[in-house]
């Protein structure tokens, strides 16, 4: 079981950059691949970045890859997500998730159906 809080959301300007964490509980946190994926008003949830149990390899959407780099630290249970130059189009509610197998990515990382365990969100909103 794995438990997950988001945070470090906000309001801020086009071009600036945030870093958002996600605290998880748990003992398997660090066998798991981990996503982060954002949901704007209207829109479906869609993938934004993945990073495997080792953080060896990483994922990323198109259209967040060079300004976002997602990073785990294993030690103290926690995903980060850093968010530079920030677009209008880049604000959506970010939630981050474990996936349901230990040691497995699969091609398939951009699926939400390929994960189990979600946070509840942290908002972020980028005004033009």
């Amino acid at each position: 079981q794995v438990q997950l809080v988001e945070s470090g959301g906000g309001l801020v300007q086009a071009g600036d950059s945030l870093r958002l964490s996600c605290a998880a509980s748990g003992r398997t946190f660090s066998s798991r691949t981990m996503g982060w994926f954002r949901q704007a008003p209207g829109k479906e949830r869609e993938f934004v970045a993945a990073i495997d149990w080792s953080g060896g390899s990483t994922y990323y959407a198109d259209s967040v890859k060079g300004r976002f780099t997602i990073t785990r630290d294993n030690a103290v249970n926690t995903l980060y997500l850093q968010m530079n130059g920030l677009k209008p189009e880049d604000t959506a509610n970010y939630y981050c998730a474990a996936q349901k197998r230990a040691y497995y990515t699969g091609t398939y990382y951009r699926q939400l159906s390929e994960y189990g365990y979600w946070g509840h969100g942290t908002q972020v909103t980028v005004s033009s």
